[in-house]
């Protein structure tokens, strides 16, 4: 008798906590929006991971070729709210690395691998944003950079070192010093 009463109630806590995580996952995006900065990666100091990739209109990509040049790779999903309420930040550091030409630097921004390609170029189209977007449909460079939750955002000196990992949402006025304190301080 006891267990007809408890077998609903059951279900009911399951439900609730099912629907959570749906919530969570669908209006959140699952997004790493809760610890904003700088974070420990095994990747610091070391040379980046290769990427050889294509980009979102089907060019190829290869990492390796940006030598010489500062990359800023900034990992996201395009359903995931913190990327989406991070990405005029990255339009804005992307239109004032432009302005600096040869001195500025590349932005790139990796797609998570459940991410719909269509919903990315939708986005966008309509949120603006230039720069190129590789696509990683098989989540290699996800696993490589050690990326779990969006949005992730690594600077690359033109050596091919990785020099920061940050975690969660960047604004450009950060973004853009941090890549400065880097020149700075490996004089390039």
């Amino acid at each position: 008798m006891k267990r007809a009463k408890v077998a609903p109630i059951v279900a009911l806590v399951v439900a609730a906590v099912l629907a959570g995580l749906v919530w969570v996952l669908v209006a959140g995006g699952g997004g790493n929006d809760d610890k904003n900065g700088i974070v420990d990666s095994n990747l610091l100091d070391k040379p980046a991971p290769a990427v050889r990739t294509t980009t979102l209109d089907g060019q190829p990509f290869d990492l390796a070729r940006r030598k010489g040049n500062w990359v800023v790779l900034n990992f996201f999903n395009s359903t995931c709210a913190p990327c989406r309420a991070e990405h005029p930040e990255l339009v804005t550091f992307a239109e004032q690395q432009g302005l600096l030409g040869l001195a500025g630097a590349e932005l790139y921004t990796v797609v998570q691998i459940d991410d719909d390609l269509q919903a990315v170029r939708d986005f966008f189209d309509a949120r603006g944003g230039d720069w190129p977007i590789l696509t990683d449909e098989e989540g290699s460079i996800f696993v490589a950079f050690g990326v779990a939750l969006v949005p992730e955002t690594f600077i690359i000196d033109p050596d091919g070192v990785v020099r920061l990992r940050w975690a969660g949402q960047i604004d450009a006025v950060t973004l853009a010093q941090l890549v400065q304190q880097f020149r700075q301080a490996f004089g390039t």
